[in-house]
Parts: C-alpha cells; sequence; structure tokens
C-alpha cells in the first residue's frame, strides 16, 4: 500500500472523526465545562474579582472554536494512525485490513488515552492549580511516552515468544506484561490532586466522562472508517487486477 494514499485516507478519517468528536463534546462536554466557569465565577464574586470582557464569547467557544480544534485534532491523529497502519499491516499475524486497523485503533486508546487518563485525568477549569500546569502537563507527557514504549516492548515480547508458544498465548504473555508494567509505572509517579474541597463532584465527574467518551468517539470513528476505506481500497485494487489478468 502506498504510505501517501493511507496518509490522505487518515487525514479524511480523521476529519469526519473531529466531527463526531465536536457532537459528542458539544452535548455531552459543554455542560459540564458552563458547571466549571459557573463555580470559577461564583468564586470572583466572592473576593469581589472581575475577570472582564472576555476575548471570544462562550458561544463561539463552544461552537466554532470547539469544532475548529477538534477537527484539527483529529486530522492529526488520523494522519498518525495512517502511518502506524502502514508499518502495523501485515505484521500482526493475518488480520484484514478493518481487523488491523480495529486492533490498532484499540491498542493506540489504551496506550495513548486510557493509561495516562488512570494517573492524570482531564480537569475542568478552576478545578486545578494554573501554577502547576507546566508540572502537570510534563508528568502527563512523560506517562504517554513510556506508556507508548512499554506497549512496543510488549508487542516485540510478543512476536518473539510467537513461535514457541502460540499466537493466542503470546497475545495474553504480551498483554500481561504491558499491564504488569504500566502498572508499576503508575503507582511509582507522582499524584496530582489540586481540586479545591468545594468545587461541584458532579461537574467533575461529568466532565471527565465526557473527556474521555471523546476520545472513545474518535478512536473508534478512525479505527472503523479507516478499516472501511483500505478494505474497500484493496478489494477494489484485486477485483480490477483480477479482471486485467483475465483479457
Amino acid at each position: 500500500m502506498v504510505v501517501r494514499t493511507l496518509l490522505v485516507r487518515g487525514m479524511v478519517v480523521g476529519v469526519l472523526a473531529g466531527l463526531l468528536s465536536w457532537l459528542f463534546l458539544y452535548f455531552f462536554g459543554e455542560p459540564a465545562i458552563d458547571g466549571a466557569i459557573a463555580f470559577e465565577d461564583r468564586l470572583a464574586h466572592a473576593a469581589s474579582e472581575s475577570d472582564g470582557v472576555a476575548l471570544v464569547s462562550r458561544g463561539v467557544q463552544s461552537t466554532i472554536g470547539l469544532g475548529t480544534a477538534v477537527i484539527l485534532f483529529g486530522v492529526a491523529i488520523g494522519g498518525l494512525f495512517a502511518l502506524a497502519y502502514a508499518v502495523a499491516y501485515g505484521r500482526i499475524g493475518s488480520l484484514s485490513p478493518r481487523a488491523t486497523a480495529a486492533v490498532l485503533a484499540a491498542g493506540a486508546f489504551v496506550a495513548v488515552v486510557l493509561v495516562p487518563f488512570l494517573k492524570y485525568p482531564a480537569n475542568p477549569p478552576a478545578s486545578t492549580d494554573a501554577g502547576t500546569v507546566s508540572q502537570r502537563t510534563g508528568l502527563y507527557v512523560v506517562l504517554l511516552l513510556v506508556s507508548v514504549i512499554l506497549a512496543a516492548s510488549s508487542i516485540s515480547v510478543g512476536r518473539r515468544l510467537h513461535p514457541r508458544v502460540g499466537a493466542w498465548n503470546a497475545v495474553l504473555l504480551a498483554a500481561g506484561l504491558y499491564v504488569l508494567t504500566t502498572g508499576v509505572v503508575l503507582m511509582v509517579m507522582p499524584s496530582v490532586d489540586e481540586t479545591p474541597a468545594d468545587f461541584p463532584g458532579a461537574v467533575l465527574y461529568d466532565f471527565r466522562v465526557a473527556a474521555l467518551g471523546n476520545q472513545v468517539v474518535l478512536w473508534v470513528a478512525i479505527g472503523l472508517l479507516f478499516g472501511w476505506l483500505t478494505d474497500r481500497s484493496l478489494r477494489r485494487t484485486t477485483s480490477v487486477e483480477t479482471v486485467g489478468g483475465q483479457r
């Protein structure tokens, strides 16, 4: 498969996944953000402070601003997914194009999203200390990189064990190794808990559920759409080659 074609396909799929992500966040994420902003406003009012007039209104932020951000993010993730697919296709057993895309998307979601989220979940406005943004971001990036490295290492171990123990046992051993090593890393890395005691628990819960749910929507859409388009393209190419060979 041509990498350029896969890259373009991944970016197109990223646009579609970004649109779905936008809709999900608009209906399920924005209410939690509104609740966090209301809490922040109450704190400012109690302290007799004023944030002044916002440069961009909430209406623009929750529609055009949100849509632009998540679509661009979807394009970036779709492009990276396509490059990873080009490397992975044909190297994950005898999986079909659709199955390869689904397994790759599921694995990427776990390593890139779920594991870092378990230690450093997303937080809404007014729920953290603005002075520790750099620290929290740094810890999150470190955990993300470690998670990806451990996932790649576990897959490598599984591939080496495959001839000895069989495909199913190799998969179980690789998965177990990843869970064990990431569990140790999660326990070792420092925790960050800055949420004020009086911050609304429902707002925090809804925001985190929406943040994780958004990633589920994004990765499921990318995996399914990319796999479907790639499978369709390969079938069409095979059909054309077959017809051409019969002439």
